[in-house]
Formats: structure tokens, C-alpha cells, sequence
């Protein structure tokens, strides 16, 4: 059984900046890719960043430039630098990652970015 885990929300002002960490657990095999969904209140959930083996990215247009997907290359271990933060960046931060076909979520980390 895979389980992702996150850690690194908290609250921050405006500008300031915050890093999330995601580990994967529950399977020795690559897990591909690795991405971090966010989840504002009363909106759908949306793609934020994600990590392709290969080391292709992907970003959400409100937030390239400002944050950066990397990932560990030994681990299965996705981490989410996130600059410059703005109060549109608040809600649930969520990672996953989809192994054989099948998309797997962690339990998600708040994020609140007051003005």
C-alpha cells in the first residue's frame, strides 16, 4: 500500500516563503511522476507543480516563477519551494503520485498566506 506524507505548511505573510516535503512509502519502485495538487476553499483542486522522471516540470501559471518542484533522485521523495507567496495561494496542499496506474493522494497541509 503506497502513502504519501506531507509536512511543511503553516501560516505566513505575503512575500514570505515555505517549503513542503512529500514521502512516498509502501513501495520500492519508482513512483512517476510526483506532483502537488492545491485546494482552496470552495474551488476545485488544481495542479500546482509536478515532477517527471527525466526531470521535466510542470507549473500552474500563477505560480511559475515564484515556485519550484524538485525531487529526490534516490527517494520517492517530492519536495515544493514556494516563494514570494501570495494570499491566492491559500488552501490544502496536496501531494500524489501515480504508481501502476493508479493515482495515489496524501492527507494534505494547509498553507495560509495572510496579507
Amino acid at each position: 500500500q503506497v502513502q504519501l506524507v506531507e509536512s511543511g505548511g503553516g501560516l505566513v505573510q505575503a512575500g514570505g516563503s515555505l517549503r513542503l516535503s512529500c514521502a512516498a512509502s509502501g513501495t520500492p519502485f519508482t513512483i512517476n511522476p510526483m506532483a502537488w495538487y492545491r485546494q482552496a476553499p470552495g474551488k476545485q483542486r488544481e495542479l500546482v507543480a509536478a515532477f517527471y522522471l527525466g526531470g521535466t516540470t510542470k507549473y500552474h501559471d500563477s505560480v511559475e516563477g515564484r515556485f519550484s518542484v524538485s525531487r529526490d533522485g534516490a527517494k520517492n521523495t517530492v519536495f515544493l519551494q514556494m516563494n514570494s507567496l501570495e494570499p491566492d495561494d491559500t488552501g490544502v496542499y496536496f501531494c500524489s503520485g501515480i504508481w501502476r496506474g493508479n493515482t495515489y493522494w496524501g492527507q494534505g497541509t494547509q498553507v495560509t498566506v495572510s496579507s
